[in-house]
Order: structure tokens, then C-alpha cells, then sequence
């Protein structure tokens, strides 16, 4: 008997002995996530999974705290996680609401504080009214299978979306799904409660020397604010009033470059991450030169004109989304939706904007410091006007191209700039000069 007594004692020491080498012997990745799910918080996880699984980590723990975001990167995020080896934790220390709760449910484990809240992923517009019934319908699928896919209650999942949901026990049909920290351990979606996220790590048994923490990089930073949606609304404002003052007054160069240095800034984050495609970038260069030819080759405004509007518009709103040419099926249809939205905004407010302050803008000191103010006065001598040029008033040739308002039209073999007074003539009309105005003619059709 007392042989047995030793065997097991020997036999339970070696196991403590093999209990204590294991003990914080853990390694994991962390990283904050305290912010709105838009392309730079898309862009912290995926540093965070790779950064993980390049370590080897037992564990990628995530620190959450957000109210949600655009569902296309709250999905790109939820496939990040779903399709990593690395066991993937999240820690909400306060709330994980709308996209946040898609993220949470994507990880292998979830916990929370003792004042977290979990749930209430209704698809909600920019102003948080609620969109219509196709896109809770993709928000409710996508929910029930990262559910299924983590072994949790696909139904709780889809009544945090819909609150015609109906869960027993849970949640009559009249209120979407949103649990506390307690509710969330009751009903299988929190495995703890822990006051922070340091308590966590020591529940896992996780090692402070075999921990790595994400660090923002000032180029990551530089990127994040790029990125932020706000700031690339301004972008697009930026590209459309220089484009909008250079067509106003040609030649000024300040404001070409402008739009310019915008469009630089706006597709650059985009396209490091991965949203801008090449063929986007090339489908807005084709765009501004389609409206260039249109309105310094063949002016007027007609379908080059209409073309190049066109693609400049598609280019700038495809790069804010992450979609596969023109295959949608990974984008929520209200992230498409918003991305044309917001280019088609921001090039209306540039153009009001360009009304209000256009002829102030050309007033100020700051742009008679960069513009030539110097005048070049007729009784200083100075003129436009060709030798004989006033002579040719009264003479009749025939338009060279269409008269869009103006184009150029032949006399005696030789071509002139021309305008109309307003009408539309055609190419090879007889025409009349009505009008000299120095370095072109205004003209009329032959009576």
C-alpha cells in the first residue's frame, strides 16, 4: 500500500514538474484596435496576423474597442482571422458594437471587461439610419457564418443584426441582440470577464518575455491619416477644384498642380493597401485626358467630355473599395453605393465652393504673389491683334470643324479661331466675320 502511495506521489510531482515548465510559457502578438473599422484599422490587422504568424505565436490577441465601421473591411478583417493558424483573441474593453461585433465573433475566443457590450450590427448609413432590407439581409448571412464557422449561436448572431429575430430565453422579436459582459458568458459568446487585458495574459499563462506589442511606425501613421475618410473627401475636393480653376483660367499652373498633388496623395495609401488597382489609377489618367481633348482639342462639351467625367469618376470611387474589377461579390452593395457617393459629393462641393470663392480666390494677396498682375495696355502699344486682321470683318469663309461656340474656320485656304454668339454651326457652313477680337473672330452663319 505504501509503495502505491509512493508511485503516485512520484507520478503527481513529475506532473507538477511538467505543470510549472509549462507555465507562462506562452507566446503571443498584440495590438490595439481602438478606432472606427475604415482601411487603416484593415490595415493594422493584417500587419498584426502576419507579424503573428512570421513569430509563430501561440496567441494573436486583439484590444478592442469601436462602435463599427465599413462592413467591406469589417469582412476583410473577419476572413484575416477565420483563415489564420494562430489562435485569435479578442479582448473588448468597452465596446464592440456593429462591424466590431462581426470582428469579435470571427475570433476562436472573446473576452470582455466587466462594462463591455457586445452586439447591435444593424447596416446603418452615415447619418445611422438604417439601410434597407438587401443590406441587413447580407449582414445577417454574413453574421450566422463566421458564427457557425466559431461553433457559436448563428441565431443570437443574426438577432444582433435584425430585431425580427426571435432568440427563446434571449430576446423577443422587438429589440436587436446586445449583451453585457455576464449576458455574453451566459449565452456562450464571452469566455471571461477580466478587468484588463494584463489579468488576460496571466490567465493564459503567456510569457512577458515571448510577447510582442504592435508599435506604430510615423510611416504607418503617415498612412492611417491618409486613409482616414475625411481627409480623402478633402482629397477629392482638392482634385476637382484644380482641375475646375485651371479650365477657368488656363495657364495658371498652381492650381493644376494642386489637383495634381491631391490625386498623388489620394490613390498612394490606397493603392500600398491594396484597394487602388492599377487599371483604376489608369482608368482616371484616361479620364482627365479624354476631358482635356474635349475641351482644348475639340471644345465644346460631347462625349469625350462626358467619357472622361465618367472615368475619373469610377477610378477615384473604385479605389476607395476593395473589389476585383468589377466583380462586387466580397463588397457590400452600400460600400459601393457610398464610394460613388462620396466622389460624386465631393466634386459637387468643389464646384460650389469654386462659384463662392473664385473671383475672392483670384482678389487675394496670397495669389497676386504667385500670378502676374502686370497689364499689357493697347495705348502702351501693346496688342493681340495680326496686321490686317480688321480688314477681314465683313469677309465670308466656311467653318473648318463644328462651331461648338467656338472651333476654326478657313477663309482663302488659310484657318482662324473662331466663335459664335452663341449657336451651333456645323462644319462646312459658310460663315461670316461679324467681329475682330484680336486673336479671333467672331462670326456668324451666311444670311
Amino acid at each position: 500500500m505504501r509503495n502505491h502511495k509512493s508511485i503516485i506521489t512520484i507520478i503527481l510531482f513529475l506532473f507538477g514538474l511538467n505543470l510549472f515548465g509549462q507555465a507562462n510559457d506562452k507566446s503571443a502578438y498584440v495590438f490595439k484596435l481602438n478606432e472606427s473599422i475604415f482601411p487603416s484599422a484593415f490595415r493594422k490587422v493584417k500587419k498584426a496576423v502576419k507579424n503573428a504568424e512570421n513569430m509563430q505565436a501561440d496567441y494573436l490577441i486583439m484590444e478592442l474597442n469601436t462602435y463599427g465601421g465599413a462592413v467591406d473591411m469589417a469582412d476583410s478583417i473577419r476572413s484575416l482571422l477565420l483563415n489564420t493558424d494562430v489562435t485569435s483573441i479578442v479582448y473588448i474593453n468597452h465596446n464592440a458594437a456593429s462591424a466590431g461585433a462581426l470582428i469579435s465573433i470571427a475570433c476562436d475566443s472573446i473576452f470582455m471587461s466587466r462594462s463591455a457590450e457586445i452586439g447591435a450590427a444593424s447596416v446603418v448609413n452615415q447619418l445611422g439610419k438604417k439601410m434597407p432590407e438587401k443590406y441587413q439581409s447580407y449582414m445577417r448571412a454574413t453574421m450566422r457564418s463566421t458564427a457557425e464557422a466559431q461553433n457559436r449561436n448563428p441565431t443570437i448572431a443574426e438577432g444582433m443584426v435584425d430585431e425580427k429575430i426571435v432568440v427563446p430565453g434571449v430576446v423577443d422579436s422587438t429589440k436587436i441582440v446586445t449583451f453585457t459582459t455576464q449576458e455574453a458568458i451566459d449565452n456562450g459568446y464571452c469566455e471571461g470577464m477580466f478587468d484588463d487585458i494584463e489579468n488576460l495574459m496571466k490567465y493564459l499563462q503567456i510569457a512577458p518575455e515571448k510577447t510582442e506589442i504592435q508599435q506604430a511606425s510615423k510611416t504607418d501613421a503617415i498612412i492611417d491619416f491618409l486613409l482616414n475618410p475625411a481627409f480623402q473627401g478633402a482629397l477629392l475636393t482638392i482634385i476637382f477644384a484644380g482641375l475646375y480653376f485651371e479650365l477657368q483660367s488656363p495657364g495658371i499652373g498652381f492650381a493644376l498642380l494642386a489637383s495634381i498633388g491631391a490625386a498623388i496623395l489620394y490613390f498612394a495609401p490606397n493603392y500600398i493597401e491594396g484597394l487602388a488597382a492599377n487599371w483604376e489609377i489608369i482608368l482616371f489618367v484616361v479620364g482627365l485626358l479624354l476631358l482635356a481633348i474635349e475641351i482644348f482639342v475639340i471644345p465644346g462639351f460631347g462625349v469625350a467630355g462626358i467619357l472622361g467625367v465618367t472615368a475619373m469618376i469610377t477610378g477615384l470611387a473604385l479605389s476607395l473599395i476593395g473589389n476585383n474589377v468589377f466583380d462586387f461579390s466580397g463588397t457590400a452593395t452600400g460600400d459601393v453605393t457610398g464610394a460613388f457617393t462620396m466622389v460624386m459629393l465631393s466634386m459637387l462641393v468643389s464646384i460650389v465652393l469654386s462659384f463662392l470663392i473664385g473671383g475672392s480666390l483670384f482678389e487675394s494677396p496670397y495669389f497676386k504673389k504667385i500670378a502676374l498682375e502686370t497689364t499689357q495696355d493697347a495705348d502702351q502699344g501693346y496688342t493681340i491683334k495680326q496686321s490686317g486682321s480688321d480688314e477681314m470683318v465683313g469677309s465670308s469663309g466656311i467653318a473648318a470643324t463644328d462651331l461648338k461656340i467656338s472651333g476654326t474656320i478657313e477663309i482663302n485656304d488659310q484657318r482662324f479661331d473662331a466663335v459664335t454668339q452663341g449657336e451651333f454651326i456645323e462644319k462646312g457652313t459658310a460663315v461670316v466675320i461679324k467681329e475682330n477680337r484680336g486673336n479671333y473672330f467672331v462670326v456668324s452663319k451666311m444670311s
